[in-house]
């Protein structure tokens, strides 16, 4: 009875909204759980140990090799994009990956990941490519030198390690960030919505440009003299991938 009269409307002013007749006390609104059907953990979850020297047959002879440094120049075409569309490392710089690094990657991402939920693969080959070194102070000369280690080279835009499961990027990114400040080159952790994002804001940036001098026209037009002084690459990439 002594919620019929004015009391009722005293003692419900803090809980309802006025002019809605709406209940703020303890609203939540909470977004709808995020529902993984399609993911499947595989077998072996964590990163495979890598060959520190490639496997040859064996009746051939380690080849050597020249620096090759176009094979960490100019960006990556192929393997830039996320094959499970969550999360991975991508370079932002060219570089070169010796096998202490992708130990630190193995071990560094194994000893966090929950392997119930999450799983990790590699992006990128074996070490393969020879690096020869003289001894220490030996004289200029005698020929090619002997293969001191091998290497992965990597260029900008190619993803190094990619992980997926049920899990989210807030748990994510600080696992992949352990490793990625300690590679040879520029790296960040990234997620499919990143990736899109940067995508988007590249060719926005692209299309929005009212300045018609940018260094492309300038190269491609030898204003004020620049073919003199400019490196071959930057005819060819127009001042980006150093």
């Amino acid at each position: 009875m002594l919620l019929k009269g004015g009391f009722c409307r005293q003692l419900l002013s803090g809980f309802l909204k006025p002019g809605h007749n709406q209940q703020i006390a303890t609203l939540k609104c909470f977004a709808p759980p995020i529902e993984y059907k399609n993911v499947v953990i595989p077998d072996r979850p964590k990163l495979r140990f890598m060959d520190k020297v490639p496997i040859l047959p064996t009746n051939m002879k380690a080849p050597k090799m020249q620096k090759k440094l176009k094979f960490m120049r100019g960006p990556e075409t192929v393997h830039n994009t996320l094959l499970y569309k969550q999360y991975g490392i991508v370079a932002t710089g060219g570089g070169r990956l010796r096998w202490g690094h992708f130990e630190m990657m193995r071990l560094g991402i194994g000893r966090k990941m929950d392997v119930n939920r999450m799983f990790v693969i590699w992006r990128v080959d074996a070490p393969w490519q020879p690096i020869s070194k003289k001894g220490q102070g030996q004289r200029m000369g005698g020929g090619k030198s002997a293969i001191d280690h091998y290497v992965t080279p990597i260029k900008s835009g190619r993803v190094i390690v990619e992980m997926a499961g049920k899990c989210e990027f807030a748990e994510v990114k600080p696992i992949l960030e352990t490793v990625c400040h300690k590679l040879p080159f520029k790296a960040m952790v990234v997620s499919q919505e990143t990736l899109e994002e940067m995508q988007a804001g590249q060719e926005r940036l692209d299309q929005e440009n009212l300045n018609p001098y940018t260094f492309k026209y300038i190269i491609q037009n030898n204003l004020g003299g620049c073919h003199r002084w400019l490196a071959p690459v930057d005819h060819k990439w127009f001042g980006k991938y150093h």
